[in-house]
């Protein structure tokens, strides 16, 4: 399966800090088991006027707002003008882009929050990859282990992608938008400008460009 079809045709790589990463891989979820190191390289690099350093491994703009209750663990870069609400939980290992917004009570773990994607409202993130501009609804949840506890794999074109990863959640495109209380099962990939109904549970590869309403009942957006 060509790389194409998965990173440079749902992520616009100049929006994140994180670019580098993926010009090392096949599949943009390669980059999970390798991403705490990257962070920690990254963020020795990245020291200037425009941050500062929370502890060892945490990096912050200082351009960012960090709410007084959140709760950040490293390792972890909050970039400029982000912004962590109240009762925020990142539990490390995560890169949250320029303007991007981790809201109430959501947690993040092991992901990339591309610049200007929204978290706001009860959302789980985990082991997963998030495109600029995408927004998760309120109550959207991440999975990222099976039932299981096998490899994620992915199907797409016929083809059975093995990731390797037990942990691996969704990758979600560029300005792609899920609906409220949605789940995007493990290994779901979401194309550019998709749009998920409320409610709905998600897996495999959505094209670009798509409504999904049920698994049944995917349209494309003229």
């Amino acid at each position: 399966m060509d790389k194409e079809l998965f990173i440079s045709n749902i992520l616009n790589l100049n929006r994140t800090i994180a670019e580098e990463i993926f010009k090392s891989v096949k599949y943009p979820w390669e980059v999970l088991p390798i991403l705490s190191n990257f962070i920690i390289e990254l963020l020795s690099r990245l020291m200037s006027s425009k941050y500062e350093r929370l502890e060892e491994n945490i990096l912050v703009a200082k351009s960012s707002k960090i709410s007084k209750t959140a709760e950040l663990n490293g390792p972890l870069i909050v970039d400029e003008g982000a912004e962590i609400r109240h009762c925020a939980f990142i539990r490390g290992n995560a890169i949250i882009g320029k303007n991007a917004v981790v809201g109430n009570s959501t947690e993040i773990k092991n992901s990339i929050l591309f610049d200007n994607v929204q978290v706001p409202h009860y959302n789980y993130v985990g082991d997963s990859i998030l495109g600029y501009k995408s927004h998760l609804g309120a109550g959207c949840i991440i999975s990222n282990v099976k039932a299981d506890k096998k490899n994620v794999c992915i199907l797409c074109q016929g083809e059975k992608i093995n990731t390797g990863l037990r942990k691996f959640g969704a990758i979600v495109g560029d300005e792609a938008e899920v609906g409220c209380n949605s789940v995007l099962n493990p290994g779901t990939i979401i194309g550019r400008q998709s749009r998920i109904y409320p409610l709905s549970s998600v897996r495999g590869v959505i094209e670009d460009n798509s409504i999904y309403k049920s698994k049944d009942n995917i349209v494309k957006i003229k």
